[in-house]
């Protein structure tokens, strides 16, 4: 079968393309190759590629300065999601769209279900948000959206390296410890990602995530601990918990952004990794990479 994936060299992209079935024929596309948000070039690509399934990993990522750069955000998350959608309801594809937890408020005392109500309140959220709409109106029987959070990997910039990083030159760090959602890692979300996109019958929205839930904080912890046991960190660093009032950052984030994936889990027959052993795996593949290095 063959598969387009927009975003490949993300580490989300490069995930799905390391775990891809034996079965499907890859084609992966980055920035160099297609501005996603430019219908002519998308339905091109299309056209060229003639995939069964389009797993449209792209998206503007970078959520403080998505606040300044709010045309550019939605270009990429909401018209390049809506190009996507259009360009595969036209080759008869189906569509796997990435999108986030920070389509939610934070304002929950449970875990979000996919069809409770949304309300983000930073930039990077609304343009998702209007991402998952798009696809869903132009593509509602041949798309699934799956939602996710705090996507980790060896590869790409994300928390855990750059917690790795800061750990390697400083002495002490403070992180904030008023925000709760599911560390992921970009791994087990490509294998998800497979199973939906090849359940032809599969489509609306579905929530996955790495079992148990943290704080940022926690997660900085497990990082440390666990980078110590795999020799990633020669020394222990200090870490103190903190308000997000302590750190203020020009996007506001959700404080409470735990996904309800039960269903998923179900739907998809996949049993989740705790998120403390998933990142542990990570770490130990992150070692031997450097090691072969």
């Amino acid at each position: 079968m063959r598969v387009l994936i927009t975003g490949s060299k993300g580490q989300l992209g490069t995930e799905l393309i390391r775990t891809r079935p034996p079965e499907c024929e890859v084609t992966g596309v980055d920035l160099e190759d297609v501005d996603i948000s430019r219908a002519t070039e998308v339905t091109a690509l299309v056209s060229k590629v003639k995939p069964r399934l389009i797993i449209n990993a792209a998206a503007y990522t970078a959520v403080d300065q998505a606040e300044s750069e709010e045309e550019q955000a939605f270009n990429v998350n909401a018209v390049g999601a809506e190009c996507m959608a259009v360009a595969a309801r036209r080759a008869g594809a189906k569509l796997i769209h990435v999108s986030t937890d920070f389509v939610f408020d934070g304002s929950a005392s449970r875990p979000y279900r996919p069809d409770d109500s949304t309300g983000p309140i930073n930039t990077y959220g609304s343009s998702k948000l209007e991402g998952e709409r798009f696809v869903m109106k132009t593509l509602p029987c041949r798309s699934v959206v799956i939602r996710t959070s705090w996507l980790y990997s060896a590869y790409g910039r994300n928390f855990v390296k750059t917690m790795l990083q800061l750990m390697r030159e400083r002495d002490h760090l403070s992180v904030v410890a008023d925000q709760v959602g599911s560390p992921t890692w970009a791994k087990t979300l490509s294998r998800a990602i497979w199973v939906a996109g090849l359940k032809n019958e599969l489509s609306g929205i579905l929530h996955w995530c790495d079992a148990g839930t943290a704080s940022w904080y926690d997660f900085a912890l497990a990082i440390r601990d666990e980078a110590l046991r795999g020799g990633l960190l020669e020394r222990s660093v200090s870490i103190d918990p903190i308000d997000s009032s302590d750190y203020p950052t020009p996007a506001k984030r959700p404080r409470y952004s735990v996904l309800d994936t039960a269903g998923t889990w179900e739907l998809l027959g996949l049993q989740p990794l705790d998120w403390r052993v998933a990142l542990r795996q990570m770490l130990e593949e992150y070692s031997d990479s450097r090691g072969k290095k």
